[in-house]
């Protein structure tokens, strides 16, 4: 073990007892460069964070500009300041109604927490509802609405009035019922299998929480800003939800996420009492000015047809022996393996070769696909070969 591994282990508290101790030295575009002179591929964008790739000039411009202005200055919500608001403003142009008003945080588990309060807040109803092998994130409340028992059971007891539905199940919905404050949902499943909702149950979900009064959520956390092909995946649907949660992908690289409802929703967030949900750092000046570089960059580019290329070349070289499938929508991708021994084999292959993907947590045959959308087109070509030859060569079969 070397020193830099030992002392990160020994003072950096860990979650893993096998850590991939990469010791980095750089991040830029498409490659992690480590310490030791090895670079690699990074397929999974940093689990869904990096979809511009690393260090986007234009991000680091944004970022350094920011921190010749101020850094923190107060509290959530208090002072203006010029690139929170420009955020806000921009992003809320390319949502419909009734999603006009930001609520910036740090995180996407942080947006999830903050959309669950505020559907409780405003109904004044407190029974919510998921679905199984969902994850919305590991704070109580998050977790609480987290559809697998692996990361729950180690917590209970969790918050109350918390019911689970089967995923893109008809019949299940009539279960929403005039009781229920929110109903949150991916949706694509992404820790649950890069499972995408079907179209007519997600238009059915909708259907019943306007019927019976039920917000509906969407987390939105991995599946946001041009990752699938459209900017935000409700799109693919037609339909929209009563509070979209963000993150990830959001700024560039810099801690931050955000929930969007209405502005008439949001009031209540102003009384009994005042200040009912606050934040010391959500909308850090620097992550905002990151967000709204990323987003402009975004808007600007041909992301979206990227999300779309990526996944044609990825549905035309992965496919053959060993692969049971391939699902998911754009750059948010699942490639399921025939069993647990090839896909440790693949990944390790794969590692051995200087590319980086990823096991969906605590799942033994999904291996995760997340390329940044800059990812130059023979690279992305020559990656999803080289996977292709991991599959083959550890089923032993000639390329």
């Amino acid at each position: 073990m070397s020193h830099s591994l030992e002392q990160f282990k020994h003072f950096v508290a860990q979650t893993s007892d096998a850590p991939l101790g990469l010791e980095i030295e750089q991040a830029e575009g498409t490659f992690i460069h480590t310490k030791q002179g090895k670079s690699y591929v990074d397929f999974i964008s940093g689990i869904a964070v990096s979809s511009l790739g690393h260090r986007h000039p234009e991000v680091v411009s944004a970022i350094k500009e920011q921190v010749d202005k101020h850094l923190h200055v107060m509290v959530y919500g208090e002072f203006i300041q010029e690139v929170q608001w420009n955020f806000a403003k921009e992003l809320v142009e390319l949502l419909p109604e009734p999603l006009e008003q930001v609520y910036l945080v740090n995180s996407g588990t942080e947006a999830n927490e903050g959309a669950l309060k505020l559907a409780k807040k405003s109904t004044g109803r407190t029974k919510l509802m998921a679905f199984y092998n969902s994850y919305h994130g590991d704070t109580h409340g998050s977790l609480s609405v987290t559809g697998r028992a692996v990361y729950r059971d180690p917590y209970l007891p969790l918050l109350p009035d918390v019911s689970f539905l089967q995923f893109n199940n008809l019949d299940d919905l009539t279960k929403i019922d005039t009781e229920t404050a929110a109903v949150i949902v991916e949706p694509i499943q992404g820790e649950g299998g890069v499972i995408p909702a079907c179209y007519k149950w997600l238009q059915a979900l909708r259907n019943r929480c306007t019927d019976v009064g039920a917000v509906l959520i969407f987390d939105e956390i991995q599946s946001g800003f041009a990752r699938t092909g459209h900017f935000f995946a409700f799109e693919h649907y037609q339909v929209v939800p009563d509070i979209l949660c963000l993150a990830k992908a959001m700024s560039g690289g810099m801690p931050m996420g955000a929930f969007v409802s209405s502005r008439e929703r949001f009031k209540s967030f102003m009384y009994n009492p005042p200040l009912n949900h606050v934040t010391t750092f959500g909308g850090h000046p620097v992550s905002a000015a990151a967000a709204l570089a990323s987003l402009r960059v975004l808007k600007q580019g041909n992301y979206i047809s990227k999300a779309r290329i990526i996944e044609k070349h990825a549905r035309s070289i992965l496919k053959g022996p060993g692969i049971v499938e391939l699902r998911g929508l754009g750059a948010m991708l699942g490639l399921e393996l025939r069993d647990q021994e090839l896909t440790q084999m693949v990944v390790e292959y794969c590692f051995n070769k200087g590319i980086l993907l990823g096991w969906t947590l605590h799942s033994n045959t999904l291996i995760r696909l997340a390329p940044p959308l800059t990812i130059p087109l023979n690279l992305l070509v020559e990656t999803l070969e080289t996977i292709k030859a991991a599959i083959l060569d550890s089923l032993e079969i000639p390329n």
